[in-house]
This record gives structure tokens, C-alpha cells and sequence, in this order.
């Protein structure tokens, strides 16, 4: 049956969450009646009712955790600031003993946050801005370390992006985007593109930066399990959605110009691909992002394909995913399995050890939430096999406490280690290791850093049999 995408009835199923709308005693209340329909807080049909605590639960969870992160938004940010600005204080005066002795003499080197030399929290964590030497284009593993290396690099500023890719890796810088999220009213998606010449086709990147571990904005949307049901495609998370450009009426085909000159993530680059792609005529495009960048990566196919943008989709040679949170339930996943069948699109899902994010949207029977296609799962060792789903899906699993745990306490030891294993480039920094301890008292949260995935596109292997899905 044919469909709208647009429109006021652009879905014909919803269940939306307002933490806004909350009280203390709302929160409560829901743990104790399925009727959800009568909390002011839930928007959904009249009829839903989730009979199963579990369920309520994590509704509870999902608005109290959202409230939370509007109480610290501008205390996190602060944070952040302050951690940001003592890493790159540490870094560009030669470490803490040097950073003293300049301090006395009042001679310390000040980088301001928009120099091509002031590194994110990310950034400092794995320092590593050089492609690996040893993976060259035609390389099976090329695409999806250079997917890593720009998923990792869209974390950083407009002025870092644009001299690593010029200067470093030799690549044409195409633009760096903030774009507008109509329902935070705030220009909170970021992304870049790059023109890589040296390939056969030539290859064009977007990369969506991720969640910024001290940006609420991107937490909240990181946090919330709502979902509009769109007619012959399936569920699809909500705040993922905004992020990448939902309008209120849904998707259209094509906006009017905003007169406050808003961008939009998803119209933008849909834009801009175009153009690039018919001034080069054998260039393919490949789209990229870890942690919520990934869910953006695949969801920006998705409306693509909702669109039937067939020339773009046939100029498409993949989509790279790396700690890629669930963004739908099970028939979305047919449908993206269907269309990327059709058009003959990679979609290569990274999934490192105990990586909490691609366990979350919880996948239950009632929230719905499912990931699709192959799964690339690389433990600990950066042995690597394809899978239909990661193991320990749901994260929280009473079986698997000791294992994570285990697993962290290895992490950390082979932190001291992996230098004499795979080489210098492999070192890991004071600050990445304070971040493994972190990782013994939440296992998992440290295996989220870019720095595993990046060692996995780098050192990981996959059996023989497996190589064809790489």
C-alpha cells in the first residue's frame, strides 16, 4: 500500500516520551499501572498499555535519566570545558612538569578551543590523527579505516578537521556542518565531508560526529526510547530522527529555504552529495559515525531509501558504523535489509567487546528496538568474526558481570602491553588509561572510546571464511 512521509499524519503509531511533563509522582505512579496512556508525560495511542514491569521500568528509567540531564546541562558543559582545557594545557606544554615551570615563569602556551591544535576530550583519549601506512587504497581493510579515522575526527573543530585532512592525510576538505535540531532549537548535529582522490573510484566521505561525552543535548537523545511507527517502514527512535532533520510535518521530499537560515542534516548533505556527484562522474560516496554519528550514518540511508533517491543510493559503496546504537524495531530492519540488497550497499556494523552503546535501546518485545545486517564483533584480542547480533545484547545480564569485569581488569593490563605487540602507534596515554579504570567500575564504558575501534580496523582480523563480509 502506498505511503506518506509527510504531512500532519506522517506516522500512524507513536510513543512519545516528555520529561518536561514529569513530576516525581508521575514516575512513580507509572511503575505501579500499565495505563500509560493516562500519564501526561507519555503521548501514545489510546489503546497502549504495557502490562510487563520491566517495560515500565525502562520508561522510568529513559524520562528520570532525561531529567537528569537537563538539571546538569550547563554544570556538564562547564566540566567539560575544564577537563578539555587542562588536557590541551597538559599536551601543548610538554606534559605537567613542564606545564608548572612555564606557569611560573608565566610563559604556558594557551590554545583556544577553535585552533587547529585544541584536541576534544575524544581526541585526547586516542591521539592518533595519521592513517595507518600499512593500509594503502585497495587495501580490503582501506574504507573502513579511513571511515574510523573520519567518524573519530568529527569530534574535533572545523580548523583540526580541515588541517588533518589537507595536511595530513592529503584529501580535499569539502565543509564542516552545524546543523539545526528543530526540536532541541539548537544547531546540535554535527558532521564533515572530505573528497578522497587517491582511490579507484574516488571516494567521498560524511562523517557524523557522535555523542560528546560532557554535550546533555547529545545524551538526551542518546537516553530516550521514543519512536514514531511510519506505514510500510517500521519504527524508528525518535530523537535520532530530530537529529537528523525531522521536520514537524515529517519527512518531505524537499523543504523550503528557512528564512532564520537553518540547515538540515539530512537535506543538506543530500544537497551537497548530489552536486559533488555529478561534478565527478566516477565517485562513489560512503557515509560514517561512532556512537550516535553511527545511528545518524544508517538512519540518513534509511530516509534516502524512504525518498527512493535511486541515483544516490546507486552511487553509494557503504555505510560504516562503529558502536552504533539501535535506531528501530524488527520491520525497519527489513526494510534497510531490502533496500540495501536492492541498491548493492555495504553497511558494516563495528561492534568492540562489551561496548554498552550497540546494546542500547533496550530490545524487548515491547520497545521494539533491533539492530539489522551483519554484526563485526572484535573481542578484546581484536579477533574479529561476523555475527547476526552481538553477544550480551541487552548489556544488563547477571551471566555476564564477571566476564565484563575480567574483560576491563585484561583491558587495562594490555594497555601497558599492546606498544611491544603491535608497535609505538599503539601506546596508549595517561589519560586513556585513567579511562580503563573507569572501565573496571562500568565495564563497558571504556570499550565505547574510538581507540578500540580504531586498533580493531588496524590489527583486527576476520576467519577466511569471513573475509567476503569485510
Amino acid at each position: 500500500m502506498a505511503c506518506s512521509y509527510d504531512g500532519d499524519n506522517f506516522c500512524y503509531n507513536k510513543l512519545l516520551l516528555d520529561p518536561k511533563e514529569a513530576s516525581f509522582f508521575d514516575l512513580i505512579y507509572l511503575l505501579f499501572s500499565s495505563d500509560i496512556k493516562s500519564r501526561r508525560f507519555v503521548e501514545c495511542p489510546e489503546e497502549q498499555e504495557l502490562i510487563d514491569f520491566s517495560n515500565r521500568w525502562l520508561i522510568f528509567i529513559s524520562v528520570l535519566a532525561q531529567k537528569i540531564f537537563v538539571y546538569i546541562r550547563d554544570p556538564l558543559a562547564e566540566i567539560g570545558h575544564a577537563i578539555e582545557t587542562w588536557l590541551n594545557l597538559v599536551s601543548n606544554n610538554g606534559g605537567v612538569f613542564l606545564l608548572f615551570f612555564k606557569f611560573l615563569k608565566g610563559n604556558e602556551v594557551r590554545t583556544d578551543r577553535s585552533s587547529p591544535s585544541f584536541r576534544s576530550l575524544i581526541g585526547n583519549l586516542d591521539q592518533r590523527v595519521e592513517m595507518d601506512k600499512s593500509i594503502q587504497p585497495g587495501n580490503r581493510k582501506y574504507n573502513s579505516a579511513l571511515a574510523l579515522m573520519a567518524a573519530k575526527l568529527s569530534y574535533e573543530n572545523q580548523a583540526f578537521v580541515r588541517s588533518i585532512v589537507t595536511d595530513h592525510w592529503n584529501m580535499e576538505f569539502l565543509g564542516f556542518y552545524n546543523f539545526w535540531n528543530e526540536h532541541q532549537k539548537l544547531p546540535s548535529t554535527q558532521a564533515f565531508m572530505l573528497h578522497d582522490k587517491k582511490t579507484d573510484p574516488n571516494l567521498i566521505v560524511v562523517a557524523f560526529r557522535g555523542t560528546d561525552p560532557f554535550d546533555a543535548n547529545a545524551w538526551l537523545i542518546d537516553v530516550d526510547l521514543s519512536w514514531y511507527e511510519l506505514q510500510g517502514i517500521g519504527k524508528i527512535h525518535r530523537g535520532f530522527m530530530q537529529a537528523l532533520g525531522l521536520q514537524k510535518d515529517g519527512w518531505p521530499n524537499e523543504i523550503a529555504p528557512s528564512s532564520d537560515d537553518h540547515l538540515y542534516a539530512y537535506y543538506e548533505l543530500r544537497r551537497v552529495l548530489k552536486d559533488i556527484l555529478n561534478k565527478n562522474g566516477n565517485a562513489k560516496f560512503i557515509v560514517t559515525g561512532h556512537s550516535l554519528g553511527g545511528a545518524l550514518a544508517i538512519l540518513f540511508v534509511g530516509v534516502l531509501a524512504m525518498h527512493k533517491e535511486a541515483w544516490l543510493l546507486d552511487r553509494m559503496e557503504g555505510v560504516y558504523t562503529f558502536g552504533q546504537p539501535r535506531v528501530g524495531d524488527r520491520q525497519f530492519g527489513r526494510f534497510m535489509e531490502d533496500k540495501l540488497k536492492e541498491y548493492d550497499v555495504r553497511y558494516l556494523r563495528y561492534v568492540y567487546c562489551n561496548d554498552l552503546v550497540p546494546r542500547l535501546p533496550y530490545d524487548d518485545s515491547a520497545l521494539l528496538y533491533k539492530h539489522f545486517g551483519p554484526c563485526l564483533y572484535y573481542n578484546s584480542f581484536y579477533h574479529g568474526k561476523v555475527l547476526r547480533e552481538e553477544p550480551n545484547k541487552n548489556y544488563f545480564n547477571l551471566l555476564w558481570v564477571i566476564p565484563k569485569n575480567l574483560n576491563a581488569c585484561w583491558e587495562l593490563i594490555r594497555s601497558f602491553i599492546i606498544p611491544f605487540v603491535g608497535g609505538r602507534e599503539y601506546r596508549e596515554g595517561w589519560f586513556m588509561k585513567v579511562f580503563r579504570l573507569v572501565g573496571l567500575l562500568i565495564p563497558g564504558l571504556s570499550a565505547h572510546s574510538p581507540q578500540d575501534y580504531n586498533n580493531a580496523t588496524r590489527l583486527g582480523s576476520l576467519p577466511q571464511q569471513d573475509l567476503h563480509q569485510d
